[in-house]
């Protein structure tokens, strides 16, 4: 089985929420979704050569509300990406996000015989006073009946939870998880909100004694119902972890297609730049500058076509600072044996290993107890979850610090 991973982003919605800060559009305010498909044709032709054409691990379908559009569209994507060799199998996870109320039966079957199994549903919360507040479309009568539906086809779903929102209460949220819990979702995506300061959502928020309180609820009651917490913030049953979002937390190769879409090669696919370190790149966020530069692609070319602005080549301690950042949000926490393996140290240029430098940041968390070491991996503690960012900031090396 291969590890790389597509997303394929669809920037459609019928309203934006209040606390969304992707690359989004109101449905009816930008080019039709068969012209963005088309696009997105056009882009998957001309950078097919990127990536090695191969049985693909994963497909996501992410947004915006990828529901929203009419569902062969979605299926024509899948046939052509095959069309260039990245096709699917038995064992490729295909997830589409979907929104309450975007789907019914017959969509659904066109997504099954296309080969989706997996459906990540907008939920946010079972409180219609709180949906109205971040302006979403939806009721939670609507979600319930999603999730019937998908019930009713015996399929594997995840939903997302926001909490911590303004005037939320503790009582709400408890509820927001006993609804979770009990319409069968096998994963849980609690989130809390971010937001700037000076945002309409920033006021009346939980105190942070309280957002506490909940992540402290949120954990117990999961890890009650049989969920287990594999990342910073996501529960799944046994066997039921996203494999799409796991290749970004494990150092694994994922192409993005589509509006502000972003890529990850581990060896740089420009043979003028010869960095082991890989790179990363990304497609523009404005809606009529990505169809511009899409339209203008030379086809079939194994030249670059991404302009120099929207590639990053990392260096070692570039690479170093994301493998730590992604590996510590995981449960499974930085491993000393795959750290040392992708950075050991270079006698010739009087490079010290990576882990020596990992080493020298880490053992002082550890001491001060929002690190432990467990069977020669870093993991967070409790406490440290509750600091993560800040334990990531120790993590963000120097091309001096190797």
């Amino acid at each position: 089985m291969s590890s790389l991973g597509i997303y394929i982003h669809i920037p459609y919605c019928l309203q934006r929420c209040t606390y969304c800060d992707f690359a989004t559009f109101v449905h009816t305010e930008v080019r039709p979704p068969e012209d963005y498909v088309a696009l997105l044709k056009k882009e998957i032709a001309a950078r097919s050569s990127f990536f090695q054409p191969q049985i693909l691990k994963t497909i996501y379908f992410g947004g915006g509300t990828p529901s929203l559009i009419p569902a062969h569209l979605i299926v024509e994507l899948i046939l052509e990406l095959a069309k260039f060799g990245y096709t699917t199998g038995p064992q490729t996870e295909i997830t589409i996000e979907i929104n309450p109320a975007t789907v019914d039966e017959k969509k659904l079957e066109i997504y099954l015989a296309a080969g989706v199994n997996r459906f990540s549903v907008g939920a946010q919360s079972f409180s219609n006073r709180l949906l109205k507040m971040v302006h979403r479309e939806h009721n939670a009568q609507q979600t319930k009946d999603t999730l019937a539906l998908l019930r009713k086809y015996n399929l594997n779903f995840s939903f997302d939870l926001l909490f911590a929102l303004p005037t939320q209460t503790l009582s709400e949220l408890q509820q927001d998880i006993d609804i979770a819990i009990e319409l069968g979702s096998k994963h849980i995506s609690p989130y809390c909100l971010t937001v700037p300061e000076g945002h309409p959502l920033s006021k009346n928020r939980p105190l942070e004694d309280d957002q506490i309180t909940m992540f402290n609820m949120i954990h117990s009651s999961l890890t009650k119902a049989g969920f287990n917490r594999y990342e910073i913030s996501n529960y799944a049953q046994a066997n039921f972890e996203s494999k799409h979002n796991l290749l970004y937390w494990t150092d694994e190769e994922y192409w993005g297609l589509g509006l502000s879409a972003h890529s990850y090669k581990k060896s740089s696919f420009l043979e003028q730049n010869d960095n082991p370190w890989g790179a990363r790149f990304w497609n523009l966020s404005n809606f009529e500058l990505y169809a511009a530069q899409i339209e203008s692609l030379p086809p079939f070319t194994t030249q670059n076509v991404w302009p120099e602005k929207q590639i990053e080549y990392l260096l070692r301690h570039q690479a170093l600072t994301d493998f730590c950042h992604t590996s510590l949000r995981l449960t499974a926490g930085l491993s000393d044996d795959a750290v040392l393996r992708k950075f050991p140290a270079n006698a010739a240029s009087s490079q010290i290993s990576g882990l020596a430098a990992v080493q020298s940041i880490a053992q002082p968390l550890v001491q001060s107890g929002v690190l432990a070491q467990k069977n020669g991996h870093y993991l967070l503690t409790e406490h440290g979850l509750l600091v993560s960012n800040q334990v990531f900031e120790k993590f963000t090396f120097l091309a001096e610090d190797l």
